[in-house]
This record gives structure tokens, sequence and C-alpha cells, in this order.
């Protein structure tokens, strides 16, 4: 790792001697995640002279994936990198060292929503992980609303020409998240309090279940770097069985197998736990074009996922309408599930 981190630096350096400068009137954004894609489209739609251009695509683990030569020559060239920060993108920390000292603005969407307040910290999940912070705060619809807001105002400060379109962009997007919100919270809140458990591969999920009111468990801690023992296995098995919890959740960009451990195990000892009726979005969104390749449908095709997989373990709950107005809508495929597929 040190002499990749080596590598880098030189590597950057030699592209900055040679580096363009944007034009006044154009703004050239690199993101990172999925999910700063995503944000950085709607907050620019309409507007001219700015181009995006993201590193990772949709099942990409943002905890392991490392910069190629090529996004390394993309960031050095561009006015701003927007990225998720507290640790996702664990790989990029000597990149984004070397990139802010050739004045490339580095923006953390974390950043904000850190200031106000609501980063989770995860000593308060897991001793062994003293001091570090939950990276996955974009699964509180409310935490997105700041970003967005605090993203717009910096991609004004960056392109005066568009700043006013940013500002109208945010504030529209804002009353979308707060729609998104409202519903997920009266569907995810239809569960009986005593059966609202959430039990995933890594521990990604810890603001949505603050967010509408469930617990969480997971087999893995909040990065996927850690590795899962026999010991995390069969604390999980236990945590099931003792609980009487029905269903388990397979994530978009995890191996299933640690998963599929778990439900063997529960059934060597005479239980029956269900997988859910498709994968949860964690680190990635889906793929572009499609409701869970948007933040908006990332959130609701999670919100279908949970609610839909604990009716076909035979929990009684009503699934809200889908809101009148708020796109995208989803597919009378994701509504309709078959549970004995």
């Amino acid at each position: 790792m040190k002499q990749l981190s080596t590598l880098l630096v030189i590597v950057i350096t030699a592209i900055g001697a040679f580096a363009v400068m944007a034009q006044d009137d154009e703004l050239t954004v690199i993101t990172t995640t999925t999910q700063a894609t995503d944000l950085a489209m709607i907050l620019s739609e309409g507007a001219e002279g700015v181009t995006i251009t993201p590193l990772m695509g949709a099942g990409v683990d943002p905890h392991l994936y490392q910069p190629t030569e090529s996004d390394i020559t993309a960031m050095s060239e561009a006015d701003v990198v927007v990225y998720s920060g507290l640790n996702l993108e664990g790989q990029f920390d000597t990149v984004f060292e070397a990139l802010a000292e050739q004045d490339v603005v580095i923006y953390a969407m974390s950043q904000p929503v850190k200031d106000a307040g609501f980063i989770i910290g995860a000593f308060e999940l897991e001793e062994e992980v003293l001091g570090t912070d939950d990276p996955h705060f974009w699964f509180d619809p409310r935490n997105w609303e700041i970003t967005a807001m605090d993203l717009a105002g910096a991609m004004a400060e960056l392109d005066a020409n568009n700043a006013d379109l940013y500002m109208a962009n945010a504030e529209a997007y804002v009353e979308d998240l707060r729609t998104l919100y409202d519903w997920a919270d009266s569907g995810m809140r239809a569960v009986p309090g005593n059966q609202r458990y959430l039990v995933t591969s890594h521990d990604a999920f810890q603001y949505y279940g603050a967010a509408f009111g469930w617990r969480m468990a997971a087999i893995q801690g909040v990065s996927t770097e850690d590795e899962a023992g026999v010991g995390d296995i069969q604390e999980t098995v236990d945590f099931v069985i003792n609980n009487d919890i029905p269903v388990l959740f397979v994530e978009s960009t995890i191996s299933p197998d640690t998963i599929q451990a778990v439900v063997e195990a529960v059934a060597a000892g005479g239980g029956e736990v269900r997988v859910g009726v498709r994968e949860l979005y964690s680190d990635a969104m889906g793929e572009p074009d499609t409701f869970g390749g948007t933040f908006v449908g990332m959130i609701a095709e999670n919100t279908y996922t949970v609610l839909q997989s604990y009716a076909c373990a035979g929990v009684e709950l009503e699934i809200p309408e889908w809101p009148e107005g708020l796109t995208p809508e989803p597919s009378e495929e994701l509504l309709n599930v078959d549970c004995d597929a």
C-alpha cells in the first residue's frame, strides 16, 4: 500500500505539471461514488458548460476501489472532485492530499452533515473501531438534504454563471427528498416494533435504521475491508434465533456467502430464516437509467425490498402507495413480488 501511495503522488505530480486549467465559463466535476454522480447531475440539470465524469459504476465497492491512472489524470484536470468522505473511499487519501496541493477543490459530501452533528460514530456500535465514523450517512434522506444544499452552494461559488440554477435545483430536490422520507417512514413503521430488525452482510444501514425506527445487526463491520470470521457468523446465528428474525438481506456490492452461511447454520439448528426478495443497495446504487440507479430509487427500492420480504415471511403490514409526482416511479415488476420465487 505504501508503494502504491508513493506511485500515486508521483503520477499526480507529473500530470499536474501539464494539466490544462479549465476555462472560466466551464466547470469540470469528477465524482467518485454513484451517489455523488447522481446528486451532481441533478444539481447541474439545465446548466451549460458543466462536465461531470464518474469514477465508479453500479455494484462497485468504494471501500476497496483503487484509483486508476486514468482516474488520477481526470481528477488532476478537474475543477472539483466530489467524494463521499468519512474514509468510504479509503484508497484515495494520498491522491486527495496531492490534488489539494494543485488547487483542485476536494469536496466531501459528508462534511456538512458532520458539521451539523448528524454523523453516527462507529464507536457506538463496535468497541474495536473506537473513534471512527460510520460513512453511510446518505441512508437518512434528511442527511442527503443537507448535502444537496451545501454542494449546490459550493458549485455556485465555483460557477457563478449557473449559481441560481444550482440553488433552484437543490431546493426542488429537497422537496422530493422530504416526500421520499415521509413515504419510507410510513412504510417502515408499519412493521410491528418488536420485529423491526434488519440483518445484513456489513454494517451499512445504521442511518437507515435510525431514520425509520429499526435496529440493525451485521456480520461485518462498517467497512467491507473487515473480514467476517466463524465467530462473527455464529454470533449472527445466535442473534437471529434469539430474536426470531424471519429475513436476512444480501447487499449488491458484497458476496452472499456470509449470509448464506448464517441461513445454513440456522437451519442446522432446527430454525428457519428467509433471504430477502432481492439484494439491498448499500455502498453503490443500481445501473444507470434504472429506478435503483437514482438516489430516490435506491432508498425506495431498499424500502420495498425490506417490506416485501417481511410480508413474504408472514408479517402483517401495508406498503403505502407511491407518492404522486415523485420521480422516478417504481416499475410494476418491482411492485409485484412472487414470494415463492
